[in-house]
């Protein structure tokens, strides 16, 4: 098991930790990953972190799929990824309805076709092969829409890309995770719960691997969990620092009823406490939202409490098949412990 360094997203002003991303460079991390929502754009941290790095790798964890065409992430890879002497990672995501539509003014659309024509183009444009042509029910390249010009024509990219450069998706429900097994190099879940791994999420992994035949397994499939990291003897501060994101998730990131992260907690067998947690944080309860998260919860998702039980509990996460352990964690001893223990 590598290790990873997950960064989390902008204030009002951003700020990167290049006092932590120089260390675990020097540490032997295997990446580091930005992310975006409506502040900071994911790519232009990675660029400055990549002129001051020798050897991590730059993850886009994630580039959010309405904000750009597939032409233009593709681009952006390509040109980042030359940049960095073959350093770059592409990690997409279609995000929500509530940024997709509210935000970036693109239509949700259906997630599935929609991540499907959406990785497909991006590979066809990394391999070369053609000029690009494509007919779809969410793109068309070239563009032949009523009020098209009719001069667009195929196009092959000026820039030659790794026809190999690896395609991260962020997923949470069953049908995604199985299409992200199927058409992707790499997963990159949220709240991951590595005890649960068999029962919650091998099915859908496997469905997809099938789906994608020609032998694919979990031996080229690279499972990338962020964890939040909290080393503290109190084992009480330790999970009440994880407790407030583990609520806004659960209970405000989208609608009643329309809430994956709370759909996630309740296939983890967190019902009754999924349902409290969404309905104090939508009653504008944020404090009593936070209370209501278990504890137990913060253990099956974070590694929090004394050096000691974080080693001990790490054996759940190696035991597990992911390859990638993106560590969140807010000070670079902790950086360095992680270090210790899984390097």
């Amino acid at each position: 098991m590598r290790l990873g360094l997950t960064l989390g997203y902008s204030g009002p002003q951003i700020e990167l930790p290049m006092e932590m991303v120089l260390e675990a460079d020097r540490l032997g991390y295997h990446s580091v990953w930005t992310s975006e929502a409506y502040g900071s754009d994911a790519i232009t941290p990675l660029a400055w972190i990549g002129a001051q790095t020798k050897q991590i790798k730059l993850g886009a964890g994630i580039m959010q799929m309405p904000a750009r065409t597939p032409a233009m992430t593709a681009m952006t890879a390509i040109t980042l990824d030359q940049l960095s002497r073959g350093r770059f990672l592409l990690g997409l995501g279609l995000s929500g309805p509530q940024v997709a539509e509210g935000w970036h003014g693109e239509a949700y659309g259906k997630p599935l076709v929609k991540t499907r024509e959406y990785v497909h183009i991006v590979r066809e444009i990394f391999k070369r092969e053609r000029p690009l042509s494509f007919k779809g029910q969410h793109y068309t390249v070239p563009y032949d829409g009523e009020d098209a010009t009719g001069l667009g024509k195929p196009l092959k990219s000026i820039i030659h890309g790794r026809a190999d450069l690896p395609i991260y998706l962020a997923s949470i429900g069953p049908k995604n995770v199985a299409l992200t097994a199927e058409i992707a190099d790499g997963w990159l879940p949220i709240f991951f719960s590595p005890s649960t791994y068999d029962t919650v999420y091998k099915p859908m992994v496997e469905e997809g691997f099938a789906a994608a035949g020609g032998g694919k397994s979990i031996e080229q499939f690279d499972i990338a969990p962020s964890v939040t990291v909290v080393i503290s003897d109190d084992l009480e501060s330790a999970r009440n620092a994880v407790k407030p994101q583990l609520a806004l998730y659960i209970g405000g990131m989208g609608a009643k009823g329309k809430n994956f992260y709370n759909d996630l907690a309740r296939r983890y067998g967190y019902e009754e406490a999924a349902e409290t947690i969404q309905d104090l944080y939508l009653a504008g309860k944020k404090v009593e939202a936070i209370n209501a998260v278990p504890d137990a919860l913060v253990d099956d998702v974070a590694l929090v409490g004394s050096v000691e039980r974080i080693r001990d509990r790490l054996s759940l996460w190696r035991e597990s098949p992911i390859t990638t352990l993106n560590v969140t964690c807010f000070d670079v001893a902790t950086l360095r412990t992680m270090a210790e223990l899984v390097l």
